[in-house]
């Protein structure tokens, strides 16, 4: 079975993600008394390499280094995607992340997103669908130096509420933007037992899943 795609014809769903894409990579390393944040930032530019190989466009912002609010609130109107790249401190994001969001989303309110989607005529309803960000989409890729089964397995810490579980309130926070979730990836038991070829075999093919391969400029496909 052949499909083909010309100019002007119209993608079914199974095809949409191969459309080109503008994706936000945001860089939340943190390095702790000047160490660390090798690992994220490894798994950073191998997400800007791979996606720009995809045929997408990229953009980028590396936290610790500063940014300017209103120009990232300018970021989340551009992208169609962004990818947080973080470690985990104390089982959430690092205070810089979360600073990062505060100020960004804060001042994004009138841009990025409304309010926070309810009427007085009707209090009780509606809560987090103020975003104006709606059809983008948000996907995180974190480090752990917790095991897997930490997550997963009912009695263990997380108590088997797995990773999204652990995240809830991150995935919440974008998604009153507007976002939907894309699948997270995850590093686990990256201290104690660390490897780095399989971390980014793996989130190579997690990326390449995720984003496919973008349309040609000739806007040309053939899928046989």
């Amino acid at each position: 079975m052949e499909f083909e795609l010309r100019r002007g014809e119209s993608l079914t769903n199974e095809f949409n993600q191969r459309i080109k894409m503008k994706i936000l990579l945001i860089n939340g390393r943190a390095p702790f008394n000047g160490k660390g944040g090798k690992l994220n930032k490894t798994l950073h530019e191998l997400a800007k390499k791979t996606l720009q190989a995809l045929r997408h466009e990229t953009g980028e912002t590396t936290i610790f280094e500063g940014y300017d609010i209103e120009g990232e609130v300018e970021k989340f109107l551009w992208m169609d995607a962004v990818i947080w790249q973080m470690p985990a401190w104390w089982m959430g994001e690092p205070w810089l992340v979360k600073k990062y969001v505060d100020e960004v989303f804060m001042g994004g309110i009138g841009k990025i997103v409304a309010n926070d989607g309810r009427h007085s005529a009707s209090p009780n309803d509606g809560y987090g669908t103020g975003g104006l960000i709606k059809g983008k989409s948000h996907m995180l890729s974190v480090t752990w130096n917790a095991p897997l089964q930490a997550f997963e397995k009912p009695g263990d810490f997380f108590e088997g509420v797995g990773v999204d579980g652990v995240y809830l309130h991150f995935h919440k926070a974008n998604e009153f933007l507007g976002t939907k979730r894309l699948p997270t990836f995850m590093c686990n038991d990256v201290v104690k037992n660390p490897d780095v070829e399989r971390f980014t075999k793996d989130y190579e093919a997690h990326l390449k899943k995720g984003f496919r391969l973008a349309l040609t400029d000739s806007n040309e496909f053939i899928c046989s």
